[in-house]
């Protein structure tokens, strides 16, 4: 099964047919970066009508259940996911609200902090806050993925041994290959793995450097990570942008919070919008990475947990939650060790 951890860009018909093209089985959206409840609500029915309109091709899954049929059927299964708690407003009964309505992985901050705790560009995390934990716990019981994709270390630390369940880490890299702020530490990982989560590894440019330059390099890099931490927890999270433009950027980048600048992870004097690897400028290339694993010298069972057996198994351990009365509430984790 192939499985893509996230996608952030435009979803259209085209975009479906390049899904169906690279036989990708499972895909997490982009329904949010800065949206409140009523526009990711809005965001939620637009998809609704997506799936409608490309029945063919794609269809919203709820469990791991969905993603199987999809398979089965041909077609691509979509989890919605936010990449920003901003939907919740603050408000801990909005999470099994939105569980209700589709929501499926959320992100806990996008790129500045919040109520839940700091991001990855912040200058101090103090970690995961009570509502953090609070929210954590609450994911956990509605079956919504706990993400640390864009999240400060320490509350990426903190969050990931509040969970009960594995956490993702959907789009990133190991910063020890690649030093930059959205890249993860070698304590984040190390615990990550330890809790059965999984990483999504990025060919984005800006965070993947060098290592997204062909197919081979990038195989090298998820060799790497997984001789850190382990072939169980390392997957595909692209992070592609299809039909993105510098005025999308633009707006992903600052939200409602600033009217200076803001470069994510891009920089000054760069374009916002950066040419993909092209070996995989679509979905459609997808069938580049089992390909490629496989000639890295990772073997058949390998490369199936690779390119998305381990999302499989994350999912069926988060999001498979009836969803009429939820898990049962589990008792508080207790605090993180400390970081040194």
């Amino acid at each position: 099964m192939n499985i893509d951890g996230l996608e952030c860009g435009v979803f259209n018909r085209t975009v479906f047919q390049e899904l169906r093209a690279g036989r990708v089985d499972c895909v997490t959206n982009t329904i949010a970066f800065w949206e409140n409840a009523a526009e990711t609500m809005q965001a939620l029915a637009d998809w609704y009508e997506l799936e409608r309109e490309n029945s063919d091709l794609i269809r919203i899954a709820y469990s791991t259940a969905g993603i199987e049929a999809a398979a089965a059927e041909g077609r691509t299964a979509v989890l919605m996911g936010a990449q920003n708690a901003s939907p919740i407003e603050d408000r801990l009964d909005y999470i099994e609200l939105f569980a209700r309505m589709g929501l499926r992985v959320m992100q806990l901050t996008y790129n500045i902090q919040n109520t839940l705790g700091a991001s990855c560009y912040e200058t101090t995390d103090a970690g995961l806050t009570r509502f953090g934990r609070n929210a954590v716990e609450e994911m956990n019981r509605c079956g919504v993925v706990v993400d640390c994709s864009h999240v400060g270390d320490r509350t990426s630390y903190d969050a990931i041994h509040a969970s009960a369940v594995p956490v993702a880490i959907n789009h990133a890299n190991p910063r020890e290959f690649v030093d930059h702020a959205r890249n993860k530490r070698p304590e984040v990982l190390d615990a990550l793995a330890e809790r059965g989560g999984v990483l999504g590894l990025s060919m984005y440019p800006n965070i993947a450097g060098e290592w997204c330059e062909s197919v081979e390099s990038w195989c090298e890099l998820v060799a790497r990570t997984v001789e850190r931490i382990g072939v169980d927890h390392v997957g595909v999270g692209s992070d592609l942008g299809r039909f993105l433009t510098e005025e999308d950027m633009v707006e992903m980048r600052k939200g409602h919070w600033t009217r200076g600048p803001e470069y994510g992870a891009g920089r000054p004097g760069q374009s916002p919008v950066v040419p993909d690897p092209e070996w995989f400028e679509t979905a459609a290339q997808f069938g580049n990475i089992p390909e490629g694993l496989a000639k890295a010298g990772f073997s058949p069972a390998e490369v199936e947990k690779l390119r998305g057996g381990n999302w499989l198994r994350l999912y069926r351990q988060t999001i498979d939650v009836d969803l009429q009365g939820c898990r049962p509430p589990v008792p508080a984790a207790a605090p993180a060790p400390a970081v040194t």
